[in-house]
């Protein structure tokens, strides 16, 4: 069969590390213990760094994206492993061993990725210690960082599209813990030729330019750390490499035993003994590695033990029990302070609000009175014009408003019911454009499947879960707000209430609201983004599939719109949030504001009626009906 998973095989059974009954409670207790010491060690240095001046510095930034890399390279193996040790059928479906495949090419990538960029980082710290923090600018870290993660995802994708286009129609036995390219392709009944070649080539380029980094890197630290001539300066110099240095070894130590053995030497449980290594024991001990080998991370975690055990008196002078102060009211300056221009804008976002609430609410009408559009894609549409039109009411009022009047003001009360509809809004926006995502996946990857996986309860469940989703993480942030003190400064230098700005007018401790907003934040935004980027993986594998270049343009079209409405939302969003501080503008932050909370609501419904035949047919019939209707 020339295309695709098209046989029988529909999930794969695993092995695991043993077959003995006596071992698995045993190894359940042990396993529990580790993940739940890598999820402790890597969070907590995390929020270490975070939390501490002292460790913003590159090698720390680096550091903290090593350990989020842990963190999720743990949980894509740990979890299922600690399943299958309780259960009897110890199974994997399809998609789920091709996603674990994805996930674990994807971050063990990034890892050796960034293990040669911290390495480059010590070589310019101790050859070019004056030219560092010149050298080593956030701009140029966050881009480093942002490679390492792309190489992974590019290396995850090309493996993964090529083994969806393979059929599997014989055993279905992977003798390991977890699914891994070389056994899938073993299992594989098409010429799986090529993908070996790709797997040689993609794994060889990288393990040898990551590898040839380290070792020039080092190369250059041993002879600048030679030129220097005191003991202790030759000392310090080498400690600042040590723990960096040790996670190297046991990271390309561990991999290189496992996949670069002699034939002749090749034991299958020495290879899974070697495979538990660099998958779970490794992103364990990273943090005590870094933790117990550095003063800088020990004497941060010093002084973080009593600042976690009492509130901070920083900040003024706060009082337990919320806002007990006499700020009863925020003050926003607004896009601009400059008169001459205040009409003009007024004018201008006055048509974008209206444009935006009569694309939607069009859109959603259209939708309710015409029965060909009753279907998951157009639920799901309807669900996202809805959130549309209250996202843009959030802002769009008040907005006009402070445009029209001497100084833009509102209350606490108010500020706060801004805050919590707008982060309700905005994520459950993120959440919908992932579901539909999936959408756009069961439609084009299982077509005689759709409405058999995508039943109207489906549906509704997971836009349910999308708004539970915006609710919980809306209420915990407003919930944390209340709780503050306002007692000083209260000019908020935006055009609408955000609780970064917020947290920086409080007088209270904000340190667990801040970690909240971090931890919240990551989860939603990986838990969305990974969604949409698996989806379009086996979306792109379906097309590549289709024989007809008349069906693959029909499939694409599908998601043309969708993909276009995604790129926009993530787009301007990242740009707002995850910027280099040193490229910071406020100016240039409110701009940005303004696309995500009041332009794409505005552009969304546009983007999905001029890209689809089905909305302006729909339109058609609707004006055509108009006269016959007087």
């Amino acid at each position: 069969m020339a295309g695709g998973n098209g046989t029988g095989v529909k999930e794969f059974l695993l092995i695991g590390l043993t077959e003995n009954p006596d071992l698995q409670i045993p190894l359940f207790v042990l396993f529990t213990l580790m993940y739940l010491i890598t999820l402790a060690g890597n969070w907590g240095m995390m929020i270490l760094i975070w939390f501490n001046a002292q460790l913003r510095t590159p090698m720390y930034f680096f550091l903290g994206n090593l350990s989020f890399c842990d963190i999720c390279y743990s949980t894509v193996f740990a979890p299922k492993m600690l399943v299958h040790f309780l259960s009897k059928h110890k199974s994997s479906t399809f998609v789920g061993c091709v996603l674990q495949s994805f996930l674990f090419a994807v971050y063990v990538t990034t890892e050796g990725v960034l293990l040669s960029m911290m390495a480059y980082d010590r070589y310019v710290a101790i050859a070019n210690p004056l030219l560092y923090t010149a050298i080593m600018t956030q701009s140029v870290c966050t881009q480093m960082v942002l490679a390492s993660y792309l190489g992974g995802l590019v290396n995850a994708l090309t493996h993964t599209i090529g083994l969806l286009r393979l059929d599997f129609c014989g055993p279905n036995v992977v003798n390991h813990y977890f699914c891994d390219f070389p056994p899938l392709l073993r299992l594989s009944c098409s010429d799986a030729h090529t993908n070996e070649m790709l797997l040689l080539i993609f794994s060889g380029v990288i393990a040898a330019s990551t590898f040839l980094i380290i070792m020039v890197s080092y190369t250059r630290i041993l002879i600048a750390i030679h030129r220097i001539r005191s003991a202790e300066g030759r000392k310090k110099a080498i400690s600042t490499c040590a723990s960096h240095l040790t996670a190297v070894t046991l990271f390309y130590g561990s991999v290189t035993f496992s996949y670069i053995q002699p034939s002749s030497q090749y034991s299958l449980e020495q290879e899974k003994v070697s495979a538990v290594f660099y998958t779970l024991v490794i992103p364990m001990l990273n943090p005590l590695i870094y933790s117990l080998r550095n003063k800088d991370v020990k004497d941060a975690a010093k002084r973080s033990i009593p600042w976690m055990r009492r509130p901070s008196t920083r900040k003024h002078h706060p009082k337990p029990g919320g806002n007990w102060t006499m700020v009863t009211e925020f003050i926003l300056l607004g896009l601009t302070d400059r008169e001459d221009l205040k009409a003009v804008l007024f004018v201008l976002f006055l048509l974008i609000y209206i444009t935006s609430l009569a694309g939607n609410l069009g859109l959603l009408l259209l939708i309710h009175v015409t029965p060909k559009l009753h279907t998951p894609m157009y639920y799901f549409l309807s669900c996202l014009a809805w959130v549309d039109a209250c996202y843009s009411s959030v802002f769009a009022p008040n907005m006009l408003l402070n445009f029209l009047a001497e100084q833009g003001t509102i209350s606490f009360s108010a500020c706060l019911v801004q805050y919590f509809f707008f982060v309700t809004l905005l994520t459950t926006e993120g959440f919908l454009l992932a579901a539909m995502a999936y959408d756009r996946y069961v439609a084009i990857a299982s077509p005689l499947l759709y409405t058999v996986a995508m039943t109207k309860v489906a549906c509704v469940r997971l836009v349910l879960g999308s708004c539970l989703g915006g609710l919980i993480n809306s209420l915990t942030h407003t919930l944390g707000l209340v709780n503050l003190s306002f007692c000083g400064p209260k000019v908020i230098r935006h055009f609408f209430c955000d609780l970064p700005p917020l947290l920086q007018l409080s007088c209270s401790d904000t340190s667990m609201n801040e970690l909240l907003l971090l931890v919240f934040s990551g989860i939603i935004a990986l838990v969305t983004f990974l969604t949409v980027m698996v989806s379009y993986a086996f979306i792109v594998a379906a097309i590549l599939r289709i024989r007809s270049s008349a069906g693959r343009h029909t499939a694409f079209s599908t998601c043309a719109s969708h993909l276009t409405a995604v790129t926009l939302f993530y787009g301007s969003i990242s740009f707002s949030y995850i910027q280099p501080s040193s490229q910071y503008s406020l100016e240039q932050e409110k701009v940005v504001s303004v696309f995500y909370t009041l332009v794409i609501p505005m552009l969304n419904p546009l983007i999905y009626s001029l890209r689809n035949k089905e909305v302006k047919e729909a339109v058609r019939r609707a004006v055509a009906m108009q006269p016959c209707l007087c």
